[in-house]
């Protein structure tokens, strides 16, 4: 078996599509996802992209991905990593694939001297939960995350 961790290309967003669409149908909230392939290439391969994505790869087939972006913290006075997506293909998980990813993105952070590596996860999500606690990850009871879409948005955006 050979896993490797690679940066995404044009050619792969409509892997990368596909495993959100599996995340999404995982979270129970396949409802929610209307991206497209389209918005996909424009954002992570336009000229000016702001996200970006690694997948991965057992013996070359995409079993994975990480999709990310900085962040910044103005406590610490630096820049962070924010992990919006991380997803292993249910028949390939227990092989290290995720943490692989978690991994090549904490050397990231550790090689640009980040301050903060951040993603949320599902309350309800116990196998997440467990396993990024098993890497380190300290769960942020404290905060609350705040979210504004849809009509809500569009109302506080014309004020």
């Amino acid at each position: 078996m050979t896993l490797s961790i690679r940066p995404a290309t044009p050619d792969d967003t409509g892997t990368i599509l596909f495993f959100i669409r599996e995340l999404a149908e995982y979270e129970k909230l396949l409802h929610e996802v209307v991206a497209t392939e389209a918005d996909l290439e424009r954002d992570l391969f336009g000229p000016s992209p702001k996200v970006f994505c690694e997948l991965a790869e057992l013996n070359g087939k995409p079993v994975g991905f990480a999709l990310w972006y900085y962040t910044y913290s103005t406590f610490q006075g630096r820049h962070g990593l924010y992990l919006e997506d991380l997803y292993v293909l249910p028949e390939t998980r227990g092989q290290g694939v995720g943490k692989a990813l978690l991994v090549e993105l904490a050397r990231r952070c550790v090689s640009e001297r980040l301050g903060r590596y951040e993603w949320s996860v599902l309350d309800w999500n116990e196998p997440s939960i467990a396993f990024y606690k098993a890497q380190g990850g300290a769960l942020m009871s404290e905060w609350i995350r705040v979210r504004v879409t849809g009509p809500a948005l569009e109302k506080l955006g014309a004020t």
